[in-house]
């Protein structure tokens, strides 16, 4: 009885240590977005800098990975805040088959670390494929009067791939976090097996939200209520028993945004 005790206190320390990181991450973003440097969070002018310009003038390239720097810095607090939550139950897994280990720390970090360096990456290639869509308005005048038509295509997208098998059978790994803790923990290697099981839950974690997530260059990364409403809606459709139910009511929402986006637009 004594050791069960120690254990679910145990447990809840670790929760509420996690907690408090990604309340840390809400609250660094919701600081950054109300701060003068609340700018940076958005995507329409990221080559203005303002006393980061002389850096961008300094640096190799600097135009580009400055830049590219900052998105990065802003994307991984917005993983952590909103998707590093839908992740608990795997931690919560992986951290009881650990905990006789005396570096269990490390492997929890590292498991952390290779699911995040999956959304970080995913987030760089957004970002490069966000800075060509403002090079391509930037020289055609269409695209420049109306710019509803990215926020148009990216609702409908991520309406339409809520209907998806992709859709399904991601969620279905992310749903099952047993067997990837299973998996990574047999055999030797306990590091390498660690990060790879961040990155392989990452992975499907990426396969079952990217289109939600996109929507993010659509409202803004600043914009927090938006935030919270879309970790919400992926922490249930990930997490909540009845969550497979939300997908196709979110996906025929998003749809008739678009819709309503491109009959005012037009």
């Amino acid at each position: 009885m004594r050791a069960a005790t120690l254990f679910r206190r145990d447990d809840l320390v670790f929760v509420g240590l996690f907690a408090s990181m990604v309340v840390l991450a809400w609250l660094a973003l919701s600081l950054w977005s109300g701060s003068p440097y609340g700018r940076y969070l958005d995507h329409g002018s990221w080559l203005e800098l303002g006393r980061l310009a002389a850096i961008c003038e300094a640096t190799p390239g600097g135009d580009v990975i400055v830049p590219m720097a900052l998105h990065a810095g802003a994307w991984l607090l917005m993983c952590a805040a909103m998707m590093l939550p839908t992740a608990l139950p795997l931690l919560m897994i992986w951290r009881r088959l650990i905990s006789g280990r005396p570096d269990r720390r490390l492997l929890m970090g590292l498991v952390i670390a290779g699911y995040l360096a999956v959304w970080g990456g995913f987030g760089l290639a957004a970002h490069l494929a966000d800075a060509g869509l403002h090079r391509l308005v930037a020289v055609n005048a269409w695209l420049a009067h109306n710019g509803w038509v990215f926020g148009v295509v990216t609702l409908g997208v991520a309406g339409l791939f809520q209907f998806s098998r992709l859709k399904d059978l991601c969620l279905d790994g992310c749903r099952s976090p047993l067997g990837f803790a299973m998996q990574a923990w047999r055999g030797g290697a306990s590091r390498r097996r660690a990060w790879w099981l961040g990155v392989r839950h990452g992975a499907y974690c990426l396969g079952c939200c990217w289109a939600l997530m996109l929507l993010m260059f659509v409202v803004g990364m600043g914009s927090i209520g938006w935030m919270l409403l879309l970790a919400a809606v992926m922490a249930a459709e990930k997490n909540l028993p009845w969550g497979h139910r939300l997908t196709k009511p979110v996906g025929a929402a998003l749809l008739v945004a678009a819709a309503f986006v491109a009959g005012a637009g037009v």
